[in-house]
């Protein structure tokens, strides 16, 4: 496998309208030929897909279910990085004046993956020039570098500006989910690896969705139990039995137990799913096995769970990337309120 494709960060949402190839999906032009969408200005809201002080899809929480979001008065802050909601050919990165893939961005990533914090942490969560989903496909030139490089330009920028104008030394979560994930694991190096003062801030990064090697961070170390702070976890749902090898080696924490060892943690410690149709928790949904960087599922009996499906494409048949937060969310939302919870003890906020 090509070097590019080792690093491809499978897609976490549904596809409409791939038929055949991947070809459907490959821009028309080189990265360099037309010029790149406006950046964004992070003074604006709009420029946001969540912001804690107005409504918005991250506030929101599954129906029928007795969650609340607590944003209010959280006492810490997540900074969330969306996965790719854009598949255009038009551009290598995407447009934040395309109402479409804002919308599916607010009605896919922010409601279903980021609303996961709400109960503990006010969300921040960028909007940005995100690559389109063929780069991370594009062995055959530089062009899906260049868009990944500019997507992560943003993402660095609105961070930048978050710590200025939004912060205040609040304790941070860093979360996001496959091309977010690639984003935040490079934050995390340029930022928090490199300054103690970010380190000391830092309750627990969530880089799910991704392949995170272990020698990736000279003084950040992966999470080993479930309240350990200051650390981060990472994890890719898979099809129990099957091998990725693209994520061979990857630090791979059970969202079931929190831990990285081997030992199966089984379905009745898992608190709850939540489907694509967010209207209810499911609970004992699938067990959970570290496995060579992946996360071994049985496949789960109920509906709304969607495995990865991607033509031309067949070995990723078996992932369930799509499904990576949702298979989890009771347990996540449970595990960053304990992370919270330490961490304030530890630096004395009760």
């Amino acid at each position: 496998m090509s070097t590019r494709y080792s690093r491809l960060p499978l897609l976490s949402v549904g596809i409409v309208g791939l038929t055949s190839c991947l070809s459907v999906i490959k821009p028309t032009h080189d990265f360099a030929v037309r010029p790149q969408p406006e950046a964004p200005d992070y003074r604006m809201e709009d420029n946001w897909a969540a912001l804690p002080d107005r409504l918005d899809s991250a506030d929101a929480v599954p129906r029928h279910t007795l969650l609340r979001d607590r944003q209010r008065d959280a006492p810490v802050d997540v900074f969330f990085v969306h996965p790719t909601t854009y598949f255009g050919r038009g551009h290598w990165n995407a447009n934040l004046a395309d109402e479409k893939v804002n919308y599916f961005t607010n009605n896919t990533s922010m409601r279903k993956q980021a609303s996961v914090f709400n109960s503990t942490a006010r969300i921040y969560a960028p909007r940005y020039r995100q690559a389109t989903l063929f780069s991370f496909f594009d062995e055959k030139s530089v062009n899906g570098k260049d868009a990944l490089d500019l997507a992560y330009s943003d993402v660095k920028e609105a961070f930048h500006y978050y710590l200025k104008h939004y912060n205040h030394d609040r304790p941070i979560i860093v979360a996001g989910h496959s091309q977010g994930t690639y984003h935040a694991t490079r934050l995390l190096r340029e930022f928090f690896d490199k300054d103690p003062k970010l380190r000391r801030q830092l309750v627990a990064a969530y880089l799910v969705g991704y392949k995170v090697k272990p020698e990736e961070y000279q003084v950040l170390r992966p999470c080993e139990d479930s309240t350990q702070t200051g650390c981060y976890v990472c994890w890719n749902a898979v099809e129990w039995g099957n091998e990725y090898p693209p994520f061979d080696g990857g630090v791979a924490v059970n969202p079931l137990t929190w831990t990285r060892d081997t030992v199966t943690a089984p379905a009745y410690l898992n608190l709850g799913g939540v489907p694509n149709s967010f209207n209810k928790a499911d609970k004992r949904i699938v067990d959970a096995k570290v496995h060579n960087g992946l996360v071994w599922i049985h496949p789960p009996q109920r509906e709304g769970y969607p495995r990865f499906l991607l033509p031309g494409r067949p070995e990723l048949r078996h992932s369930f990337h799509i499904a990576d937060y949702s298979l989890f969310y009771y347990n996540i939302r449970q595990n960053a309120e304990a992370r919270v919870r330490t961490y304030r003890m530890k630096m004395g906020r009760g």
